[in-house]
């Protein structure tokens, strides 16, 4: 369908999982891609072919989200690279579970720090060029809260404060901003999770089905593309009727 056809995108983590399914769908419609992940290594570079079979200018991005200097070069270099960045999918994003009081120092600060630097970094160009499309990836925790999950949980929610917060300061420049909960998704992280917990999982969701990065991949187009040019400042959960 060509959605979104001569748009750049940043996809954060998309080396597999969501991100690269995020990535894919953007290709498919037409978007050059620009993708980051911690190391480009044999699953990035795989990624990097996928991409490239659709005909769309891509490239791959070594980078750490959660370092505030690190994500300003790679962000300059893109522009470098793709002339414009008209689409940010913050989705870059880790776990480090545990109950609060067992929590640990490094536990807390690695989960917070990464996501937030993307922004920032994206936001002057979007602004320059008066248009630009951000999708922060949340999670229903960030919603309802979960046990034992307190920093991954502050961190979505912050990423949905976040889009929000973007949403009124910079819609006047033509920017928006969005925030996806995806709920029990199937990926590597999940497939770690033992056969009683995703069993637990499936009793909570009304559809009686984990998700699948595509089903997340499908509201990220809709998000980035101008089907969505009046939907601002909103949060979307992907996660089959579930109520925590």
């Amino acid at each position: 369908m060509g959605l979104l056809t001569g748009k750049t995108a940043i996809v954060t983590g998309a080396a597999r999982g969501i991100g690269k399914a995020i990535a894919l769908k953007f290709a498919a419609e037409g978007a050059n891609i620009a993708f980051t992940d911690l190391v480009i290594d044999e699953n990035g570079q795989n990624t990097e072919k996928e991409i490239a079979a659709y005909g769309v200018k891509v490239k791959g991005y070594a980078s750490n989200a959660a370092s505030f200097e690190d994500t300003a070069k790679v962000v300059e270099e893109i522009h470098k690279d793709f002339g414009r960045i008209d689409i940010l999918v913050n989705n870059a994003g880790i776990t480090r579970d545990g109950l609060m009081m067992r929590m640990s120092e490094q536990q807390w600060d690695m989960v917070i720090n990464v996501n937030l630097n993307f922004i920032h970094a994206c936001t002057p160009i979007m602004m320059r060029q008066k248009q630009g499309s951000i999708i922060n990836m949340a999670s229903v925790v960030g919603v309802h809260g979960n046990a034992g999950q307190c920093n991954y949980s502050a961190s979505k929610a912050g990423m949905i404060g976040l889009a929000k917060s973007i949403a009124q300061e910079l819609g006047s420049r033509g920017i928006r901003a969005n925030a996806i909960a995806p709920g029990f998704i199937i990926t590597e992280m999940t497939a770690k999770l033992s056969d009683e917990v995703k069993a637990e999982w499936n009793k909570r969701i009304p559809l009686r089905r984990g998700g699948t990065p595509e089903d997340v991949a499908n509201i990220a187009l809709f998000l980035a593309s101008d089907m969505s040019s009046y939907v601002s400042g909103q949060v979307i959960q992907v996660d089959g009727g579930m109520n925590m």
